[in-house]
Formats: C-alpha cells, sequence, structure tokens
C-alpha cells in the first residue's frame, strides 16, 4: 500500500508554537521551584535514613528509565518485528524517521485488539515504537503514517526522559506522605512528633502541586507530538482522522480485564484508555477534539 502524503526532499524542521513553548517552560520551572522548596524543606525535619531511602528509590527509577523500552514493551507483550514479517510498517517507520531527522527506532507489535501506539526509550539511539494489531487493522495508510510520526516525535523531543526527571520528586513527596508516620526516630531533634507532621504536611502540598503540574507539562508535550507529526508528513488531517478512529475504536471495545491493565500505560498511548469521570479529570492527554482543533488549524499552513 503506497500512502497518498507528500514528502519533502529533506528533513522536517520543527515550527516554533510561541505560546506552547512558554507553558511548557513555565510548567517547567514551576516544577523545579517547588522541588527545591521541598528539598530544602525535607532535609530540616529527616536525617540520612530517609534521604537514604529516597536515593535508593533514584537508583530504581534510573534503572527503570535505562530499560524503559525493554520494560514498556514487555508489559503489553509486544515483540519486536522485522522487515520480513510486516515490510510496509517498516517502510514508513524508516521514511518517517529520516524526515524527522532521527534513527529509525526498534518496530515493535503488540498483539491486542486495542487500537493504539506508543513510543519508549531513553534516548533517540535507544528508542522503540510500538503499534497494535488492533491499531493496524484499523487506520488506513495516512492515518497509520500519523500516529507514528507522533510517536517519533516524542522520541526526537526526548519526552520520555523529561517526564522520568519531572516526576522522580513527586514520587519521593508521595513516599514520604505515605510512610512518613514510620520515621517518627529519624527526626533531627526531639520535640515530639510535630516536625514529622510538618514534613508530611510539605510532601502532601508537593505532592499534589507537582502532581497537576506533571499532568500539564504532559498534556502541553502531546500537544508538542501532535505539532511535530503535522510537520513531519505534512498532512495533519491524516492525525485527526486517525485520532478519531482510534478514541471511537476504543469505546467500543468490551470491557474486558485485558484492557484495564493495558491502561496502566495510559501515559505513553497516543490516546489514553478512559476509566470513568477520575480519569478524565487526571488524563496526561489533552481531550481529543481540542487536539483535532489544532490539528485543523495547521492543516492551512500545508
Amino acid at each position: 500500500m503506497v500512502s497518498s502524503t507528500t514528502y519533502s526532499s529533506t528533513p522536517a524542521t520543527w515550527k516554533k508554537d510561541r505560546g506552547l513553548q512558554l507553558r511548557m517552560i513555565l510548567t517547567t520551572f514551576s516544577l523545579f521551584a517547588i522541588y527545591i522548596f521541598f528539598l530544602v524543606s525535607i532535609t530540616t525535619y529527616f536525617d540520612v535514613g530517609l534521604v537514604g531511602m529516597a536515593g535508593l528509590f533514584g537508583i530504581f527509577s534510573l534503572v527503570q528509565w535505562y530499560f524503559s523500552d525493554t520494560l514498556a514493551l514487555r508489559s503489553m507483550r509486544a515483540r519486536v518485528v522485522d522487515q520480513t514479517e510486516y515490510p510496509d510498517l517498516h517502510a514508513s517507520v524508516t521514511r518517517l524517521a529520516w524526515q524527522a531527522n532521527i534513527p529509525v527506532p526498534k518496530i515493535a507489535v503488540a498483539p491486542t485488539k486495542l487500537p493504539n501506539a506508543f513510543a519508549t526509550g531513553r534516548s533517540k539511539n535507544h528508542a522503540a515504537v510500538c503499534v497494535t494489531e488492533g491499531l493496524l487493522r484499523l487506520l488506513d495508510e495516512d492515518e497509520l503514517e500519523g500516529v507514528i510520526a507522533h510517536e517519533l516525535a516524542h522520541i526526537r523531543n526526548q519526552d520520555v526522559t523529561t517526564m522520568t526527571i519531572a516526576s522522580f520528586l513527586s514520587t519521593i513527596a508521595f513516599i514520604i506522605v505515605r510512610w512518613g508516620f514510620f520515621f517518627g526516630g529519624m527526626s533531627r531533634n526531639n520535640r515530639g512528633s510535630a516536625p514529622i507532621y510538618a514534613a508530611i504536611a510539605i510532601s502532601f502540598a508537593v505532592w499534589i502541586i507537582s502532581f497537576l503540574l506533571i499532568k500539564a507539562l504532559s498534556r502541553y508535550r502531546e500537544f508538542a507530538a501532535d505539532r511535530g507529526a503535522a510537520e513531519i508528513t505534512q498532512n495533519p488531517a491524516a492525525l485527526s482522522s486517525a485520532l478519531r478512529k482510534i478514541s471511537t475504536g476504543i469505546s467500543m471495545l468490551p470491557p474486558e480485564e485485558e484492557f484495564k491493565s493495558q491502561s496502566e500505560m495510559n501515559a505513553f498511548f497516543i490516546i489514553p484508555i478512559r476509566l470513568g469521570f477520575i480519569g478524565k479529570l487526571f488524563s496526561t492527554h489533552p481531550p481529543m477534539e481540542e487536539r483535532i482543533e489544532r490539528l485543523n488549524e495547521l492543516q492551512y499552513n500545508f
């Protein structure tokens, strides 16, 4: 099958969305500021015991990030496929990676009816793009290339690394909230439980604020990846059509246990699996209609 999309003879260049860039910078700066406040405040109340535990968790997070491609693919039971198995898919990813000016990532297919895709990996040179069997059956060639280009934009923007760093101290804050009551003996003074409760209160506030900021940053990065896909393919309409099809396809699937377990990959998926009102409220992705509206606006530029 041959795509109807016309590609440039030179790699794509990212046109800057000043408003989106400003929001991402402000969100990142806010996260940095609150983490500095958190570190200064929490070291006032805890000694090396809790700091050591945070250090161990940091090592675990580093290992998780380093092997992020392997872990993500394994969680979806996906396997890396070669060119003889999926020649059209390989041709599309290779061509689009050239357009995105990044190395060709590993290409994997997940054996599930769920129509979706994701990218993972610690760097441009150690990345993977995974599509599901359900997605391959659902989309036409141009739509599939729009989705692949979106995932390649995530790789080019190094979003896995960015979100791993952004999430780290938020998770540490949550651990302190959850386990702080057990570390009363680690207080640096003997003024009773007040220092512990103060540290827990600070940690709780940091966790809530950083959680909301990280969700906002994640949504901005989805907009950036959509824009990157439009730049790569020069065809925003294909991605907007794919988003509608994927959303409809997900909504028509029966609520099987398999899909509930796969919802753990929502932060990676191009369209998250919706799990009720709370899932929508704290979604890592912006509303689909807003994404499509922005893609439609970009259409006039091509």
